[in-house]
């Protein structure tokens, strides 16, 4: 239930804490120690209960310088018992204080006792407004972390009670504001018929996410997330490279476990990118206790929003609305987006919708394979459309399995055909990275150049074997690596193109179909099936077609 940035962060406030009051504290004066003179005068210094002292006219003078020593001993007594302390050391001591009832906090909720554990952590918050700490004090950022640690530790309490209850339907507020009825209207105009296209594909998936995010006890709304991140799209991807159904980028699918390689990314697998986001969107939860933050974590990053909510001026409660404005724009909106379209789907005839009927759920078996093979010939086997196949199995990249064992999907009622059709498909080897050829013109660096073919100066570099980055020429002929760009051929001047490698030509003025076809000694027919055309076909300068040298 703790969560260990908050562990690291008190365990440092603690340290802060400990070293900044220590070195500002001064010893404490000694009182001289003073004993009696003489038993006599002990004696006359101790009162007996009924028996009236005689006091003489007048002290002698050792009497009243003796008394002058007690009376100061007592006073320092007294400032030995109560320091007294500078304004930035109670400050310190504040939030020494504070730091460990919020720890006692922590512990008492664990026991299971929230109301305790709240009450507790108003104490703690109560000893943090005390605590007056100027803005250049190396404890200034001490106290709004902790300020931060306690308003959240607030929330994630009453957000668990909800979920305690059992009324996990309710655990996500449907407020109905301005912002959310902005949305409501979007996806009632403009967007209505994207909106009934998502609805229907979440056929597919709904259970298969209703039963995962049920397992972490998360509430059922969630499923309907993908409807606002993909539209219920496993292959979207978005302009910050995200993908899938939960718009992972490769980071963070990375660190929920999505594996990405040369033959599969399991970001576009529906089952396993859901497994992903149920653990990221608990986790969320977690640290900011509310599911409005959480989920406008989940769009921009848990540091982004951590980042706007540090600056707040709120002193109480963090929540999303009060953070709403500061947050991008497609943040801002992204939860009224989710709102709204969980209002529209539980009461769509008060919103003007009629819902159609959504696709069934998947149904499919699973084989073990261990060869690369492509869908399509299985497909063949199984007497089933080729887009069947890869539907089924959307993260493999090459629509063919990879060269390791995996858990390959297949029609219902199909896995033991599948199984005997295995030995029989032909083995496949996926292409190599292809490239393009650029002549270097005056004034280009590798930059640009990586810009315009929407590659990395480290992949240009590495392909040429540039040992800088910084120094090309006009003239130069770089070859140019990208995922799926077909290579355009290469220029006479340089004689390592490779026969049988697949390339792009640029067409120029004057040639024909069949001058093409010999300049790279293939077969005229060879060459119109490898680009779909007929022998009557047009062609112009500057089209791109494929072609296979041979030797």
């Amino acid at each position: 239930m703790k969560n260990r940035a908050g562990k690291h962060c008190y365990l440092i406030l603690a340290l802060v804490i400990l070293i900044w009051s220590c070195s500002s504290k001064t010893p404490p004066r000694s009182a001289p120690a003073v004993s009696p003179s003489t038993p006599e005068q002990a004696k006359t210094e101790t009162a007996v209960p009924g028996e009236e002292k005689t006091q003489p006219e007048k002290e002698p003078p050792a009497a009243a310088e003796n008394k002058d020593v007690k009376e100061q001993t007592a006073e320092d007594s007294l400032n030995q018992e109560k320091p007294a302390y500078s304004e930035k050391e109670e400050s310190a001591a504040l939030l020494e204080e504070a730091l460990s009832t919020y720890q006692d906090a922590l512990a008492i909720w664990e026991r299971g006792d929230q109301d305790s554990a709240l009450q507790a952590l108003d104490e703690a918050y109560s000893l943090i407004l005390k605590a007056q700490i100027p803005a250049d004090s190396p404890l200034y950022q001490g106290k709004n972390d902790l300020r931060l640690l306690i308003a959240q530790k607030i929330q994630q309490i009453y957000a668990s009670r909800l979920v305690v209850i059992g009324d996990n339907h309710k655990t996500i507020p449907l407020a109905e504001n301005k912002d959310v009825n902005e949305e409501i209207q979007s996806f009632q105009t403009k967007e209505k018929k994207l909106f009934e296209e998502a609805y229907m594909r979440s056929g597919y998936y709904r259970e298969m996410i209703l039963e995962e995010l049920r397992k972490e006890g998360l509430p059922d709304e969630l499923c309907w997330l993908p409807l606002i991140e993909s539209w219920f799209k496993v292959k979207a991807l978005s302009r910050a490279r995200a993908l899938g159904l939960w718009q992972f980028i490769s980071s963070t699918g990375y660190r929920f476990g999505l594996k990405r390689d040369k033959w599969i990314d399991e970001r576009m697998d529906p089952l396993k990118s859901t497994r992903a986001a149920v653990k990221y969107l608990a986790e969320l939860h977690a640290f900011f206790g509310d599911w409005t933050t959480a989920l406008a974590a989940y769009n921009c990053g848990e540091i982004r929003v951590q980042n706007v909510i540090r600056t707040q001026r709120i002193d109480y409660l963090d929540n999303f609305w009060d953070l709403y404005r500061q947050l991008p724009r497609e943040t801002a909106r992204f939860v009224p987006r989710f709102i709204a379209a969980v209002l529209i789907i539980k009461n769509p005839e008060k919103y003007g919708f009629e819902l159609p009927q959504p696709y069934p759920r998947l149904q499919f078996e699973t084989i073990t394979v261990s060869n690369p093979f492509k869908l399509s010939a299985l497909a063949a086997t199984l007497g089933v459309d080729a887009s069947e196949m890869t539907f089924l199995n959307p993260e493999l990249r090459f629509e063919s399995t990879p060269g390791y064992e995996y858990e390959l999907r297949v029609p219902a009622g199909l896995a033991n055909k599948a199984l005997l059709a295995l030995n029989a498909i032909p083995h496949w080897t996926p292409p190599e990275a292809q490239f393009i050829w650029h002549h270097v013109r005056r004034g280009e660096t590798l930059s640009t150049i990586a810009q315009k073919y929407r590659t990395t100066v480290s992949s240009i570099a590495r392909a040429n074997g540039l040992r800088s980055v910084n120094i090309i020429r006009p003239g130069q002929v770089l070859k140019i690596p990208g995922r799926g760009v077909s290579a355009s051929p290469q220029p006479a001047s340089n004689p390592s193109l490779v026969p049988g490698e697949k390339v792009a030509y640029t067409i120029q003025q004057g040639d024909t179909l069949f001058s093409i076809a010999r300049k790279f000694a293939m077969k005229l027919e060879d060459f119109l099936a490898l680009n779909g055309l007929t022998s009557e076909a047009t062609i112009y300068p500057g089209q791109k077609v494929l072609v296979i040298p041979r030797n």
